[in-house]
């Protein structure tokens, strides 16, 4: 079932959204859009879309109002505007942990592109309820000293030929503390066209949502003289 819902977030803004729900589910997973896209995103429409089949509820918010998608196709500020994206995002965990049908489903998070940012900034803030991040061509990157507060296991899929991405990826995987991989889609590129790839990313997503890592434990304090505790 695919109901339309709408999302109250700070500032009086409404986000439209789509909640896809299984007989039964067995979780619920909030997708993050970025980089000029939106809740109607044919990839990750078919990753919801395969989730649902095994039993995970999927919602998709649209993170900006229709004029700042608008100003943002001109633009491209609000696509990197981590803070705001994160905001939103922050009030759909609220919301879905008041839903009657998703408050007491163990609650993941789906990121691509910027919307990953977004996703490890809003797991942060609510370290309680995220389970766990999947992050898609992702640039974790933006979410800056967010990263090494995150609590709950991250698994980041990137696409071999997406390198610079991967780079990043990378880098931002080693300034956690929580459970992180980097998996590398062979033969993918950023958008992950090639034929297969997505399926690999939603395969593995699935998974991670079924069959998640432990969360990291609290966060270890400076080690004495100026280091950051990490042996």
């Amino acid at each position: 079932m695919t109901t339309h819902e709408t999302v109250s977030a700070p500032g009086g803004v409404v986000l439209d959204s789509d909640l896809e729900l299984p007989d039964s589910p067995r979780a619920v997973v909030l997708f993050a859009h970025g980089s000029g896209s939106s809740r109607r995103s044919p990839r990750n429409r078919a990753v919801a879309l395969a989730l649902r089949r095994s039993g995970l509820a999927a919602l998709l918010p649209d993170l900006l109002t229709t004029q700042e998608a608008e100003e943002d196709a001109v633009s491209e500020r609000h696509r990197f505007d981590i803070p705001l994206l994160a905001e939103r995002l922050v009030a759909a965990v609220d919301w879905l942990c008041e839903h009657p049908a998703t408050r007491d489903l163990p609650l993941h998070l789906f990121g691509a592109s910027t919307g990953a940012a977004a996703a490890l900034v809003a797991a942060e803030r609510r370290p309680a309820r995220i389970r766990s991040v999947v992050s898609r061509g992702g640039r974790p990157d933006l979410a800056g000293e967010a990263l090494e507060h995150v609590r709950a296991p991250v698994l980041l899929l990137v696409g071999e030929l997406d390198t610079e991405v991967l780079r990043l990826n990378r880098e931002a995987a080693a300034a956690m503390q929580a459970p992180c991989e980097v998996e590398v889609v062979l033969g993918a590129s950023h958008l992950f066209e090639e034929p297969g790839t997505l399926e690999q990313v939603t395969e593995a997503a699935r998974e991670w949502f079924l069959h998640p890592p432990a969360p990291a434990g609290p966060v270890r304090p400076p080690a004495p003289g100026g280091g950051d505790g990490r042996r």
